[in-house]
């Protein structure tokens, strides 16, 4: 069975009140159906990071995340992954705002994951930060194999393994 870590995106769409615009609104309806018909064909886990993202913002949204992600596996964020994310600023392969997205790539990584679940197409399902992330994985992950910054799946339906109705963005492993 796939490993899918859920990211801060994913439970947001699912728990938030329907959105007005018509963007949002496609990517909430498509995430509660692929939550409801799919989430169960994979080990879904999360991670500290996304608990910790989960719980910020509106006291009642926060409750409806948390809810949601009840019931996961939780990868930690040790030394390790908060090094290498800090890595990834400090190369700027992601930009100093963007701690939490280098973490949620580097601990779902170093985890093992065979996907990581996002809506974020600025950082973490950007192709053109693909090779630099995969590059700078490869060259600092001390001899682990890099599971999941690989090849991107999801840009159209007929070419998504991961949910071939739909455009849920994925990161697929090449391994």
């Amino acid at each position: 069975m796939e490993t899918v870590c859920i990211e801060t995106t994913i439970v947001s769409y699912l728990a938030a009140n329907p959105g007005r615009d018509s963007i949002v609104a496609a990517h909430q309806q498509l995430t509660q159906q692929w939550w409801q018909e799919e989430w169960l064909q994979y080990q879904c886990v999360t991670s500290e990071e996304v608990l910790r993202d989960s719980f910020l913002g509106d006291a009642k949204m926060s409750r409806r995340r948390a809810a949601a992600l009840a019931g996961l596996t939780v990868l930690t964020v040790d030394d390790t992954a908060r090094d290498l994310a800090q890595g990834l600023l400090a190369e700027r392969i992601l930009p100093p705002a963007a701690t939490s997205d280098a973490i949620h790539a580097v601990v779902a990584s170093l985890r093992s994951v065979n996907i990581l679940l996002t809506w974020n197409c600025r950082h973490l399902a950007n192709p053109h930060l693909l090779g630099k992330m995969r590059g700078f994985m490869e060259c600092r992950r001390f001899g682990h194999p890099c599971n999941v910054i690989g090849r991107k799946s999801g840009f159209g339906p007929a070419q998504s393994a991961f949910y071939p109705s739909h455009r849920l963005n994925h990161w697929k492993s090449t391994t």
